[in-house]
């Protein structure tokens, strides 16, 4: 543990927005801290031991109060933090100002063209880091690819999403990977609570306030049924509203059917749809096809990690006319004179259009994610690997997570750990 005698590297001014806004990002910081039990015992822990005395991180997820939050408490415990945004649309300006204000090298801005936005990513990986905290792949990508000679002393990344493990794991498989991945995303204390609770409550909360629409008697079209559309699913339901579920894997169709809902092909479900959810993380899960099906009115939403799940393409092709109908919603007044409305441009609904996840389920992600990048730099040697969450942390993180909600629970009998051990003999 501990750096390697370059404790600090001479980074570019901050790149932001309006560096007046920092008052409103620290209130907003200051709230999610209040409202994350589990990643503030961990920022007072850090502050004490300091496990990333001398090392350096960089940090690109979803750039708003939480995360902001998550890299205070890495520079809490002595690290030279330089962060960045993972999606152009989900970066709060107010929240990047505080940052810089807080003294962290801070490199994003809201609405960033893909030229910028690639520029803030290479601009943040000059700290030439010892770890990254990544969200879809994107600083793994670069340290592989463009910017390689930033990666000399990567002991290791954390990546947050499905997506981005994917990536990783393919880079393995190629045997191109050049160093340890941390499978942040497949603990059980992210993906059963960030990718159910938090994705389900977010989304329905970015479709209600950017419509301004009832939910309840409607009937709304989840396509896929991992983690994130169950938890979707699960929220419409719970408002009122029939679900529709549209699944490629038989298994994940059939759990579908079980837990209460019709599952069909999505070219016969938008002709009921009133709401027409993605969350596959594949491209044109709308297509030509569907489109042509979809009823009049209906309004599309995409939750996953790429923006390409709704062909916009063609959709701009069939279209007479393209306006902004109210803001974060785009309609598209079909040549056959229907109109099919689009939220956030396809981009991912619950930050694009919302504040993202609750706080309360971003804490135990965070958690992870800070617990598993100590993990990574106590160690001398990982292999160039996707891992998996050690076990000691998923557990550790849900212990703390009941001890902050006041939660007993039943622990194992010395005869019972007895019988089970004699039992798996």
């Amino acid at each position: 543990m501990g750096g390697t005698g370059k404790t600090t590297v001479q980074m570019p001014d901050n790149v932001i927005r309006d560096a007046s806004l920092a008052a409103e990002g620290n209130r907003k910081i200051e709230w999610v801290r209040r409202n994350m039990p589990v990643l503030r015992g961990l920022e007072e822990r850090f502050s004490r031991e300091k496990p990333f005395t001398g090392l350096r991180a960089a940090v690109s997820v979803h750039l708003e109060a939480k995360t902001a939050y998550l890299a205070l408490v890495l520079a809490a415990g002595g690290a030279q933090v330089s962060v960045t945004g993972s999606n152009p649309l989900s970066t709060k300006d107010d929240v990047v100002a505080a940052l810089a204000d807080r003294g962290l090298h801070v490199y994003a801005w809201h609405g960033a063209t893909r030229e910028e936005f690639d520029e803030h990513q290479l601009t943040a990986l000059r700290v030439t880091p010892h770890f990254v905290i990544d969200d879809g792949g994107d600083l793994v990508h670069h340290l592989h690819e463009g910017a390689r000679e930033f990666a000399g002393e990567m002991r290791g990344a954390c990546e947050e999403t499905t997506a981005g493990v994917l990536r990783n794991t393919a880079r393995q498989a190629e045997g191109e990977l050049r160093f340890p991945v941390i499978a942040v995303n497949d603990a059980r204390m992210k993906h059963l609570f960030d990718n159910r609770y938090g994705t389900g409550q977010s989304t329905i909360d970015a479709i209600m306030r950017t419509t301004n629409l009832v939910v309840t008697g409607t009937t709304v079209v989840v396509a896929g049924y991992g983690w994130c559309g169950r938890g979707i699913a699960a929220r419409a339901d719970g408002m009122g509203a029939r679900v529709i579920v549209c699944e490629v894997d038989e298994v994940k169709a059939l759990e579908a059917v079980m837990d209460g809902y019709r599952v069909m092909p999505m070219v016969d479900a938008v002709r009921e749809g009133d709401f027409v959810v993605t969350t596959t993380g594949v491209k044109n899960v709308i297509a030509r096809e569907h489109i042509a099906a979809l009823r009049d009115g209906a309004i599309l939403a995409n939750a996953g990690h790429f923006y390409d799940e709704i062909d916009l393409d063609t959709l701009r092709e069939l279209s007479r006319e393209v306006l902004e109908v109210r803001e974060n919603l785009t309609g598209y007044h079909l040549n056959d004179g229907r109109w099919i409305n689009v939220i956030a441009d396809g981009k991912i609904v619950n930050i694009s259009a919302a504040d993202g996840h609750p706080a309360e389920i971003m804490d135990t992600s965070f958690a992870v994610q800070a617990l598993s990048a100590e993990y990574v730099v106590r160690r001398d040697a990982l292999p160039p690997e996707v891992i998996p969450v050690p076990d000691e942390i998923d557990y550790g993180v849900a212990r703390l997570k009941l001890e902050a909600l006041g939660v007993r629970h039943d622990h194992l009998t010395e005869e019972q750990r007895a019988y089970l051990q004699d039992f798996n003999k």
